[in-house]
C-alpha cells in the first residue's frame, strides 16, 4: 500500500467513526441547548434500538424492516424518557436532572440485563453490508461508506429542519431563552418532545451502524458511544449543533491519528491521550471550538 493509499484509508476510517460520534453528539447538544441537561441516558437508546432490531431479525423479519423498527423503538423510548423522567422535574436544579439521567441509565441497563442477560449477542450483518470494496490495495468497508452517506444525508436534513421549519425555528428560540419562548406562545413541551424524538432517532441510527460495525450487542453497549459523544460535544461547544458535528469529526480524526502514530505498546492507551488532548484544548478554549461565553445556541 502506497503512502497516499494509506492516507486515504485512514481518512475514510476517521470520517466514518467521526460520523457516528457527530450523530450521537447532535442528540446530546439538542437536549442540552434547550434544557441544559447532559442526558447520559441517551446512550442507552442505542441499546434499545439494537435489541429491538435483533429480536425482529431473529423472528425472520427482513433486515430493512427490523432496522426501521429498531429506530422507532429508540424514538419511543426517548419520548417516554422525556415524559416520565425529565418533564416532572423540569425547572429543578441542573444537578437533579443530571442525577435523574444517571438513574434512567442504570434502570434501562439493569432491565436489559434482566431481560436479555449480560452476555454479548452477535448482531447479524447482511452480506452486502459486511463486504468491502477494493481499489488495488485500498480496502474500504461497505459499512464505512454507508455510515458516511447516512450521516451526510441526516446532517443536511437536520440543517434544513432547524433553519427552515417552524418547529425547528421554535427549537432555536427555546435554546436562546426557554421562558421567553413560552411567553411568545411557543409550546415548549412540543419543542422539547421534538428535540428528544430527533435525538432518539439519530441514536437509533447510530445503534444499528455501531452494532454492524462491531458485530455484537450487549446491555452496556451505549456507554462508550455516549461518552465519546459527550467528549465531541465538549470539543465543539456544548449546546451547539455545528459544534457537535465538528467535535465528532475532530474526535474521529484524532483517534485514527493516534491509532496510526502511537507505538504499538501505547495503542491500548489511545483514549487516555484523547482526554489529554481534550484537557489541553479546554485550557485554551474553555467553551469548545465553536462555543462562546454566552449561552450556547442550537
Amino acid at each position: 500500500m502506497t503512502q497516499l493509499q494509506f492516507f486515504i484509508q485512514q481518512a475514510i476510517n476517521a470520517i466514518s467513526i467521526g460520523s457516528l460520534y457527530a450523530l450521537m453528539a447532535i442528540g446530546l447538544a439538542m437536549v442540552f441547548g434547550i434544557l441544559r441537561l447532559i442526558n447520559f441516558a441517551h446512550g442507552d437508546l442505542i441499546m434499545v434500538g439494537s435489541y429491538a432490531a435483533l429480536l425482529l431479525l431473529a423472528a425472520g423479519v427482513p433486515f430493512w424492516l427490523a432496522a426501521l423498527a429498531g429506530i422507532c423503538a429508540s424514538m419511543v423510548m426517548g419520548l417516554l424518557m422525556e415524559r416520565i423522567a425529565y418533564r416532572p422535574i423540569r425547572g429543578a436544579p441542573d444537578v437533579a436532572m443530571l442525577l435523574t439521567s444517571f438513574a434512567v441509565t442504570i434502570l434501562l441497563e439493569n432491565a436489559a440485563i434482566l431481560i436479555f442477560n449480560p452476555t454479548p449477542r452477535p448482531f447479524p450483518v447482511p452480506e452486502a453490508l459486511g463486504t468491502a470494496q477494493r481499489f488495488g490495495s485500498l480496502r474500504i468497508a461497505n459499512i464505512d461508506l454507508i455510515a458516511i452517506a447516512v450521516a451526510l444525508v441526516l446532517l443536511v436534513a437536520l440543517t434544513f429542519f432547524v433553519t427552515r421549519t417552524q418547529i425547528g425555528i421554535s427549537m432555536r428560540a427555546a435554546s436562546e431563552d426557554l421562558l421567553a419562548a413560552r411567553l411568545m406562545g411557543i409550546n415548549v413541551n412540543v419543542v422539547i418532545s421534538y428535540a428528544f424524538a430527533i435525538g432518539s432517532i439519530l441514536a437509533g441510527v447510530v445503534g444499528l451502524l455501531w452494532s454492524m460495525r462491531v458485530g455484537k450487542i450487549d446491555p452496556l453497549m451505549g456507554f462508550y458511544p455516549v461518552l465519546k459523544a459527550f467528549v465531541a460535544s465538549v470539543i465543539g461547544g456544548l449546546g451547539s449543533l455545528p459544534g457537535a458535528v465538528l467535535g465528532g469529526y475532530v474526535l474521529g480524526l484524532l483517534e485514527i491519528l493516534l491509532q496510526g502514530l502511537l507505538p504499538s505498546a501505547l495503542t491500548p492507551y489511545r483514549d487516555a491521550f484523547v482526554f489529554i488532548a481534550l484537557i489541553i484544548l479546554l485550557l485554551f478554549r474553555p467553551n469548545g471550538i465553536l462555543g462562546s461565553v454566552e449561552k450556547e445556541k442550537i
